[in-house]
């Protein structure tokens, strides 16, 4: 069977000057729109960036300059000289070696605290299924609403009643019973997870926990990083809690090491500031080293509710 094209029903493609000419100028006005939003968006970022970093300018130039030249007006930002000497005499006012130990050692275990009831929670949030679970879920998320200082009360009298006081165990026990923005974040992102690859391990054989040991936390390296990152840099900053219950001068945190140097009669300003720069360098390294993850892991939490 042959067919036949009716040359009335055919169209044919002409060459138009006037469009190639209108293509370009499209093309040449999205080129121009785009150069001017990068534009508009380097003008605001960069006034924003430069306010951001003033206050770790400002402390790294005053730990370079002697104790009378901090509070010159106008500012002197670049010292002269640069007292370099200020971070070794500041190192050997006190143990600073001790006292980044214990830093260490209570970081590290909130952080595993957290990884570990805090995943756990999230999982039997998102996966399984229970009765009331989501009343449990919105009741967990209202303890988010209660400020800290409506429960520090409470529970310095609790640890202090079991004899906890003046130990590590205050400001490490609380995370291994979860934390409720990180089971939030966890439970949203495992949300984000296909539920086909759950069915199909379960046909496999595959239990409860092994679907959360090989197939969720796997896929949930963003979140789990944003969620490590958080709390090293909430327990390394954490200067009120080690306050109230360390009282041995020997269990003390870099936090609290900083303050000594407010004495009853003068202030090491330089000395203080000194010690500030070291204490922050490890935060900023490791928040660019997990940057990505950190940025994809917020931003996938909020994809489903």
């Amino acid at each position: 069977m042959s067919t036949t094209l009716d040359p009335s029903t055919t169209t044919t493609l002409t060459y138009s000057p006037q469009s190639e000419e209108n293509m370009r100028n499209l093309r040449r006005a999205k080129k121009v729109r785009r150069i001017f939003n990068m534009f508009l968006l380097y003008c605001i970022a960069i006034p924003g960036a430069i306010l951001f970093l003033l206050p770790f300018l400002w402390m790294f130039s005053a730990s370079l300059k002697a104790s009378n030249e901090i509070f010159l007006f106008p500012p002197r930002w670049i010292p002269s000289p640069l007292h370099w000497e200020n971070y070794t005499n500041a190192l050997a006012l006190a143990p600073f070696g001790l006292y980044l130990r214990n830093t260490l050692f209570v970081t590290l275990g909130n952080m595993l605290g957290n990884l570990v009831s805090c995943t756990l929670a999230a999982y039997g949030f998102a996966r399984l299924r229970g009765r009331g679970k989501n009343f449990l879920f919105l009741l967990m998320l209202g303890t988010i609403m209660l400020p800290n200082w409506v429960t520090l009360i409470p529970q310095y009298v609790l640890f202090s009643s079991i004899g906890w006081s003046n130990s590590f165990a205050p400001l490490m026990v609380p995370a291994w019973f979860g934390w409720p923005f990180f089971i939030f974040l966890l439970r949203q992102f495992f949300m984000t997870i296909p539920r086909e690859l759950e069915e199909a391990a379960r046909l496999d054989g595959a239990s409860t926990f092994g679907i959360f040991w090989r197939i969720i936390l796997p896929l949930s390296k963003p979140a789990i990083a944003t969620v490590a990152v958080l709390a090293f840099i909430g327990n390394w900053n954490n200067f009120l809690t080690p306050l109230i219950y360390l009282r041995d001068t020997n269990l003390h945190t870099l936090a609290i090491a900083i303050n000594r140097f407010r004495g009853q009669y003068a202030i090491y300003y330089n000395y203080m500031m000194a010690v500030s720069v070291l204490v922050v360098i490890p935060v900023i390294i490791i928040f660019f080293i997990f940057q990505r993850y950190l940025i994809q892991g917020i931003v996938t939490t909020g994809s489903k509710g």
